[in-house]
């Protein structure tokens, strides 16, 4: 499984249906995996972004399938980033 980092920004909308329905973040979270990926932590920011949340999923395409699904919803942006483990990061500059 591959990581990826997803920070988001809600729009007007989602704003408001978070505030009116606090426990929606969980329902999200709930149909994301139901797509085949796995939500391993989530924060909510203060500053540019809204929420960072961390995803498992196959590969980059089953995560690119989720984020144009949250993003076709019309309710928050999304920019997503592929997360590799400084450890891995260093075992491949070591050869």
């Amino acid at each position: 499984m591959a990581t990826f980092v997803m920070l988001s920004t809600l729009g007007p909308d989602g704003a408001a249906t978070l505030q009116a329905n606090p426990t929606r973040m969980q329902e999200v979270n709930e149909e994301v995996q139901e797509m085949g990926v796995r939500v391993t932590h989530q924060w909510a920011l203060l500053g540019q972004y809204d929420f960072c949340t961390v995803i498992e999923a196959p590969d980059e395409k089953v995560m690119a399938k989720v984020a144009l699904a949250l993003g076709a919803r019309g309710t928050m942006k999304t920019l997503t980033l592929t997360a590799i483990p400084a450890g891995e990061m260093i075992s491949l500059l070591n050869g």
